[in-house]
């Protein structure tokens, strides 16, 4: 069996398994992820995240899902990523940038006793256009149109933060049933390519709560994308203002949407759990 080193991280208990590429790369990444991801007998996460070097920026990441699919972005990996890259001692820099398959995201990080803390990403602007995000919508945006599932018609907004989100308003995301719900609208044929779902409770104009079904990984702790998307959401129906606290499983995220720039800015935590090496199957 070949052996892969790892460190295992957290963005606000969104937990991927992170793979140092600098010098070489393990093969079959999809079936490493799914591997790896396996939460009885592999490391357990909600996929794996591996760290390259980059012609573009400073470093570069590829992300899988639990089910081996290769995902865009994953604002709580970036969190991570730049954590793991200063803790390690392979950059010194407090502002770094980061080449994904979403575009170059950028990256401050906040460092406390000589590590890093907490990151602010600058998300980029937020994409509303159906073509673009992709959902299949006539017009230039989608915003709560009525989609009829299983358990009844809901209203949903799509919108693009690298990844395609549809987020939905409710009163209560507890009372949600998300395995039965989220699969369905993840998979629903007005997606191209799948999507991650939110139902978001506004609970004051600075405040959200939500719960997220992410695409390949089901229902996942937080979602640093969904959250940009859910405060997007709620700021372009009138339900929050342009600065917002989102209340995930796992934690909190500061989401602004800057009017200056039309960027989105995330900040939260990201923590290191463990290190250790895997003896891998899938790599024989």
């Amino acid at each position: 069996m070949k052996e892969i080193r790892f460190t295992k991280m957290h963005g606000i208990s969104n937990d991927y398994i992170y793979i140092n590429c600098m010098s070489g790369v393990p093969d079959n990444l999809s079936a490493l992820s799914t591997e790896m991801s396996d939460r009885h007998t592999g490391v357990g996460g909600d996929g794996i995240i591996l760290i390259y070097h980059s012609e573009t920026a400073d470093f570069k990441m590829r992300i899988f899902n639990a089910d081996g699919s290769e995902a865009k972005m994953c604002g709580n990996g970036c969190r991570c990523v730049g954590k793991y890259v200063y803790d390690k001692g392979l950059t010194d820099k407090e502002d770094i940038t980061l080449e994904t398959l979403s575009g170059i995201k950028r990256l401050h990080l906040n460092i406390t006793d000589g590590s890093v803390d907490t990151v602010r990403v600058d998300m980029g602007e937020p994409i509303l256009h159906p073509a673009l995000v992709p959902v299949c919508h006539d017009g230039t945006s989608m915003l709560e149109t009525a989609i009829p599932t299983s358990t009844g018609d809901v209203r949903l907004t799509a919108i693009s933060m690298g990844n395609p989100h549809g987020v939905i308003f409710t009163d209560d995301p507890d009372a949600v049933n998300l395995p039965v719900v989220g699969r369905e609208l993840e998979t629903h044929p007005i997606w191209p390519d799948r999507a991650n779902i939110e139902f978001a409770q506004v609970i004051s104009p600075e405040e959200i709560k939500m719960r997220v079904w992410e695409r390949g990984s089901g229902e996942t702790m937080a979602c640093g994308t969904g959250a940009c998307a859910s405060a997007v959401a709620a700021m372009l129906t009138g339900r929050c203002g342009r600065k917002v606290t989102v209340h995930l499983k796992g934690g909190d995220l500061e989401i602004e949407w800057n009017p200056t720039d039309n960027h989105v800015y995330m900040t939260g935590g990201a923590t290191t759990v463990f290190d250790g090496v895997y003896l891998c199957k899938s790599n024989e």
